[in-house]
């Protein structure tokens, strides 16, 4: 049996959870409305604003996904209340960002801006011209749409250029040693 499976969801006041009958999980909160399949050996209970997961069998799929369906609902909660934000931060000469309307425009270097549109349910901010925030209520799409960003020019080795999470480490390289003089 899983420990994280085994632990209660709290529903905090404001958020509402629901249970169909094929086990799609929605949660609507003050940040929106999200919702979630879970697989039909996993068993979903809201009991007095608690959800509770069990695994409806001791097959081998109930035991994997038990902590995951747990998980999935939590974070969800967690969304739709809070939020979710994921920082990045851009290191080089001339790589700047702003924002047009819902479209996030980066230089980086290249001979053209990168525009990226906000997909639905993601906002980018820019609170300065090298810091992008990616927020949103869905753990999944913040985390794929900052590593999107990221992927247009990842952090080198050498002189650490590139776009980065705040608080990522960069392992540097050291450069060529130089040539030995006769």
């Amino acid at each position: 049996m899983s420990r994280i499976g085994k632990l209660p969801v709290t529903v905090p006041a404001g958020v509402e959870v629901k249970v169909s009958d094929s086990n799609l999980v929605t949660v609507k909160g003050p940040k929106g409305e999200l919702q979630e399949q879970i697989t039909n050996k996993i068993v979903v209970e809201v009991v007095e604003g608690v959800v509770y997961v069990k695994a409806a069998d001791d097959s081998k799929e109930a035991r994997e996904s038990h902590g995951l369906a747990r998980t999935l609902i939590n974070n969800m909660v967690v969304g739709v209340t809070t939020g979710y934000e994921k920082k990045l931060q851009m290191i080089g000469v001339g790589y700047k960002a702003e924002k047009k309307g819902n479209v996030l425009v980066m230089n980086l270097g290249y001979s053209h801006p990168v525009e990226m549109p906000d997909p639905e349910g993601i906002t980018t901010v820019v609170t300065s011209p090298t810091e992008i925030t990616v927020q949103g209520a869905n753990k999944a799409l913040v985390g794929n749409y900052a590593a999107n960003i990221r992927k247009w020019r990842k952090p080198e080795p050498y002189k650490g250029k590139g776009i980065r999470y705040v608080g990522e480490v960069v392992r540097r390289k050291e450069g060529k040693a130089g040539a030995k003089k006769k």
